[in-house]
């Protein structure tokens, strides 16, 4: 359960990384927006949005590296599931070791149609 709840987590905020890398501007777009190509008017002011963007880029990429560890560890931890075929496997040799330490009665004699060294009437 909390697996697949860190699997979900971790492919969202793997959307978001990308999302805000995406929205970022390279060092050669500073050298137009110097020019007054308009990044004054912008949500986060002239600076704001490089400093917001960076920020959150920073903390959101913390979150993946945690998170990927954690799933890490609990992909680790969690025991193999064996198929179908192994688990039939496994309960038949329990069984074949089951046969073998019951012990079994002799057969009666008394009941055998003829006793070793009768002699047939």
């Amino acid at each position: 359960m909390l697996y697949g709840i860190l699997l979900v987590v971790q492919v969202v905020i793997a959307v978001a990384l990308i999302a805000l890398i995406l929205m970022q501007h390279g060092k050669g777009a500073d050298a137009g927006a110097a020019f007054g190509s308009g990044a004054s008017a912008t949500v986060f002011g002239s600076r704001g949005s490089a400093n917001f963007l960076s920020r959150s880029t920073a903390i959101l990429a913390v979150i993946f590296f945690v998170n990927s560890l954690s799933l890490a560890y609990l992909a680790a931890s969690v025991p193999e599931a064996r198929s179908l075929i192994e688990q039939m496997q496994e309960e038949a040799r329990q069984q074949r070791l089951l046969d073998d330490t019951i012990p079994m009665d002799p057969i009666p004699t008394d009941l055998l149609p003829g006793r070793p060294g009768d002699i047939p009437e």
